[in-house]
């Protein structure tokens, strides 16, 4: 494959694209509700334990979503659903402040749960077969960092419209910066070519790896997807239960998607050094030292680290993850992303009410963090043991 770097005018139109996806799928429809959640915990009737059961609900819709993307192999539907699903991002955040009714916004986070599976699986599916199919090396770096770049807008837009609206005018107004953001992810993509044949007439081969080290690599995503989520979910209302760090909750958010929206570029090329897998370990390893800093301090400096650490880490998991197991599977990356994270999703649903729940009753997220941290180590164990066994299966893709 080209090791050359890029410059057509064309591949920047479709990275940028999917970058756009994200940050109206992820940021915009799924991430806003991190630096939301505090000002609707004030302003209406949720708590920590509803508010985490609104996340998992979303997890539930980003399940369903998983599910639908795996179970497709055509390219043209999937294309289709991924423009539906930025339409659907809009209309579920501008939904969020139609009421104060808890059934409304368990269903507009449902289907916003659903555009993130949209534009994380069947945008990447998308532009990873684009790539393969145009010569271009098989790194999603630039299109992942959209999933950053959309906490970072998210926490940004959160800070500054702090204090002069109420929290169902913030949701109106996080919706009118969606509109903005599905334009070019709308029509800088272009419909999807359905043949086995690069542009150059090479024939994709699908090299799918052993079922057994597949179980392994599930299992390790799994456990990310525990860590991941609960820092997601919970950073900002962590800091604001602080009472010494009160009203900084939207500033951490933002440095924590500043750190994470060039982190999967960063992460690609360690990966082209060492390889996925030991770049996971890694990334593993970092990931886990950033979950649990809040739980041993509580200064205005660790939870600074805590972001840029969780940050620079958790979306280069995703995109190592991906990439490496769409690579397997050239004619159709999005179907085995989607499978691949159904572990991922799983996590996703059972921790934030998990999480939630214990920090109702123990007054504080520390026992879901040291929780967290625990899983974590158990997927990092797991990438060693893919380390030690697969060694050749990842130096043939």
């Amino acid at each position: 494959m080209p090791t050359n770097i890029p410059s057509n005018l064309q591949y920047y139109k479709v990275m940028f694209a999917g970058l756009f996806s994200l940050i109206l799928t992820m940021g915009v429809a799924r991430f806003s509700l991190t630096p939301l959640l505090p000002v609707m915990m004030d302003e209406t009737f949720l708590n920590n334990a509803s508010g985490g059961w609104l996340a998992s609900i979303n997890y539930m819709g980003y399940m369903t979503g998983v599910l639908i993307t795996a179970s497709i192999s055509d390219l043209k539907l999937k294309f289709k659903l991924y423009r539906a699903g930025l339409i659907v991002a809009i209309i579920t955040t501008v939904g969020m402040a139609f009421a104060e009714n808890y059934i409304l916004w368990s269903i507009m986070r449902f289907f916003a749960g659903l555009t993130a599976a949209a534009g994380l699986l069947m945008g990447s599916g998308l532009i990873l077969n684009w790539m393969l199919r145009n010569g271009h090396r098989a790194e999603l770096g630039i299109h992942f960092g959209g999933a950053g770049l959309g906490i970072a807008l998210s926490a940004a837009v959160a800070m500054v419209i702090a204090g002069s609206f109420d929290w169902a005018q913030q949701w109106e107004i996080f919706s009118m910066v969606g509109v903005a953001l599905a334009i070019p992810a709308w029509f800088w993509l272009p419909p999807p070519d359905s043949s086995h044949t690069t542009q150059s007439g090479a024939k994709l081969i699908d090299k799918p790896p052993s079922k057994n080290w597949m179980i392994i690599l599930f299992s390790a995503y799994f456990c990310a997807g525990f860590g991941y989520v609960i820092s997601a979910t919970f950073l900002v209302a962590i800091v604001e239960n602080q009472p010494s760090l009160q009203g900084n909750g939207s500033l951490i958010w933002l440095i924590t998607g500043l750190a994470a929206a060039p982190a999967c570029v960063m992460w690609d090329r360690i990966a082209r050094k060492i390889g996925e897998l030991k770049a996971l370990f890694i990334a593993y390893g970092i990931n886990i030292v950033g979950i649990i800093i809040p739980a041993l301090d509580h200064s205005f400096t660790a939870v600074i680290l805590s972001g840029i650490l969780f940050g620079a880490t958790f979306i280069g998991i995703v995109s190592l993850m991906l990439t490496m197991v769409g690579k397997f599977f050239p004619t159709k990356p999005a179907k085995p992303m989607g499978k691949l994270t159904l572990s991922y999703g799983t996590a996703q649903i059972i921790a934030p009410a998990i999480s939630g729940t214990m920090a109702e009753a123990s007054g504080n997220y520390n026992t879901p963090l040291i929780l967290a941290g625990i899983i974590m180590s158990i997927g990092m164990a797991l990438i060693y043991i893919l380390m030690r066994q697969a060694s050749k299966i990842v130096k043939t893709v």
